[in-house]
């Protein structure tokens, strides 16, 4: 049988693009992929534009809580993406790490988190003929 790739987005607050990346994963790739999220200052709440914006394709989040950057989820992923976190995350050789330029979507509404949704939709979407 063959090991799943198993993928951690990471971002300041996990409260909007590592939340949607992650959903996107999930959704286009299902248990094909291993997918977490985390934060490296984690905020109380997933953003709500975020989660509005989110419906409008179908995912669901709303029940999304904003994890930790932990030692051990960067150890057990194949593949680390940072979006805004720079040297926050731990590295271990032997990972493949990556680094997605993208606007933080936080304290800002649905029209301005469309546009970074896209973009992050686009990214999986590359990303998954890679795993």
């Amino acid at each position: 049988m063959t090991k799943r790739s198993s993928v951690l987005f990471v971002c300041v607050h996990n409260a909007g693009r590592s939340q949607m990346a992650a959903a996107y994963l999930t959704h286009f790739a299902g248990d094909w992929v291993e997918v977490r999220s985390a934060g490296s200052a984690p905020a109380d709440s997933i953003n709500p534009a975020v989660v509005a914006a989110m419906l409008e394709e179908g995912i669901d989040i709303s029940s999304e809580i904003p994890k930790v950057l932990t030692t051990s989820a960067v150890e057990s992923s194949d593949v680390v993406i940072t979006m805004g976190c720079g040297d926050a995350c731990p590295f271990f050789p032997g990972k493949r790490y990556l680094d997605w330029k993208l606007e933080d979507p936080a304290g800002q509404g649905v029209d301005a988190v469309r546009p970074i949704r896209d973009q992050i939709k686009s990214l999986v979407k590359e990303l998954i003929t890679t795993l």
